[in-house]
């Protein structure tokens, strides 16, 4: 897809950074990392949703510190997924999460996750908060997840389906730029995780 885009395009600076954005596969697949976060942060905000659940394989390359371009973000997600999101119970959430946050790491399926926080033990989780809150069974929240992972890829749940879900129309990769483009520049501390995934 690179060709036509125009390899002027391609180069131009969108953002800079403080530093690198973690993308390496032999990482993102196996721990939370900032740049998995910040991607989730970018559809979370896209879709003015609660939490979002991005997939450790759509993560294809860090970003080196310093100036971003286009051809940069394209080298990350070069698969044009759509965001989309689901609005559900928390007692909804809480089973999508049974399943979502229990992969095995090593794999794509590993998600990445933004607004959320959890303890995963026993294949189970519990002490989960939203924004902050315990997650309540009976409200409702909405968070998104790629397009893929909507139809059931990586073995997420198929949620294309649901009565709350939405497909947003937007590609990930061109979210990403939009994001890092208004936050730039990206501290990239800010996305480090700090210990909202508990694995016990």
């Amino acid at each position: 897809p690179y060709q036509d885009k125009g390899q002027e395009q391609l180069n131009i600076k969108i953002a800079e950074s403080n530093g690198k954005l973690e993308g390496d596969r032999n990482v993102v697949r196996f721990e939370q990392t900032n740049l998995g976060r910040l991607i989730a942060a970018a559809h979370m905000e896209r879709a003015k949703a609660d939490f979002a659940v991005m997939n450790s394989g759509g993560v294809r390359d860090s970003i080196p510190a310093g100036n971003i371009t286009y051809k940069d973000v394209l080298t990350v997600q070069p698969f044009g997924n759509i965001v989309t999101y689901v609005d559900m119970t928390g007692n909804e959430v809480l089973d999508y999460l049974n399943v979502v946050a229990t992969k095995p790491v090593d794999s794509g399926a590993y998600a990445q996750f933004y607004g959320v926080s959890m303890v995963v033990e026993n294949n189970k989780v519990h002490d989960v908060k939203i924004g902050g809150k315990a997650l309540n069974p009976t409200a409702t929240y909405r968070f998104t997840i790629p397009s893929f992972n909507a139809a059931g890829g990586d073995g997420y749940p198929k949620i294309a389906d649901h009565a709350g879900y939405v497909n947003t129309g937007f590609v990930d990769a061109e979210v990403l730029k939009e994001y890092l483009h208004k936050h730039s520049p990206i501290d990239v501390n800010k996305f480090a995780p700090k210990g909202e995934i508990v694995y016990k």
